[in-house]
């Protein structure tokens, strides 16, 4: 099972980065940043398995491709920003976390903005 791997990598990295993380911070943090990009990296095939399934649905459910773009673009923001802020975190800076938070916000709200007037437009016609 994959999860078991990603469970006992995590384990060790957590285990690493406490070790480090009284003494040397600077190494922890770089620890807690590889291991993040290492497990990121160990699941991209099933994220891409994943985005040609959504794909293939919404071709099946004649849902322009357009949308399901911007679904995934903001799914992307929201992964990465969390990603970030909780390195942020870990690094004691609690404020540039925050940031990044509310800046990943702003761009999926701008990004959402599209699907609302498609949304706010179907609500209209049937009207």
């Amino acid at each position: 099972m994959e999860i078991l791997k990603i469970v006992s990598f995590a384990l060790v990295a957590l285990f690493i980065f406490l070790l480090f993380k009284d003494k040397r911070s600077d190494i922890a943090v770089l620890v807690s940043l590889i291991a993040g990009v290492i497990l990121f990296v160990s699941i991209l095939t099933s994220i891409t398995d994943i985005i040609s399934f959504i794909k293939d649905i919404s071709s099946r459910a004649n849902i322009d491709i357009v949308y399901i773009g911007v679904v995934l673009k903001i799914l992307a923001i929201s992964y990465l920003a969390t990603f970030c802020s909780e390195i942020c975190k870990d690094a004691g800076a609690a404020s540039i976390a925050s940031k990044v938070e509310f800046s990943a916000k702003i761009l999926i709200l701008t990004l959402a903005i599209p699907i609302l007037m498609a949304v706010l437009q179907s609500i209209l016609q049937i009207l």
